[in-house]
């Protein structure tokens, strides 16, 4: 039975199953964004996934990231956010001195 979260579709699949449909089951996951949860005798052992979201839990498990998004997040309670006009252009302005450098 499927389940859904954040935009993607999670099915169980038999290891065997997914094994003789891998090229189908891989299609799903990309063009789909649909995640399978592979399973040997009911139990599941590993999970197939697409790449974007893949490399977004890899990026939970970086801590020093988790540390900034914190501090970022805790500076926008305190109202000390810029508006992003403001932010992007200081990023253009940025990236035009390294190009000329």
């Amino acid at each position: 039975m499927p389940v859904t979260k954040n935009k993607s579709m999670f099915y169980r699949l038999p290891l065997t199953e997914a094994r003789n449909n891998l090229g189908k089951v891989v299609r799903r996951v990309h063009m789909n964004n649909e995640t399978f949860i592979l399973e040997k005798d009911g139990i599941p052992i590993a999970a197939l996934m697409n790449i974007d979201d893949f490399e977004d839990y890899l990026d939970t498990q970086d801590l020093k990231l988790n540390k900034q998004i914190k501090q970022s997040y805790e500076e926008y309670l305190k109202g000390q956010a810029r508006p992003v006009d403001e932010f992007m252009a200081e990023l253009k302005g940025e990236l035009a001195k390294s190009k000329k450098k």
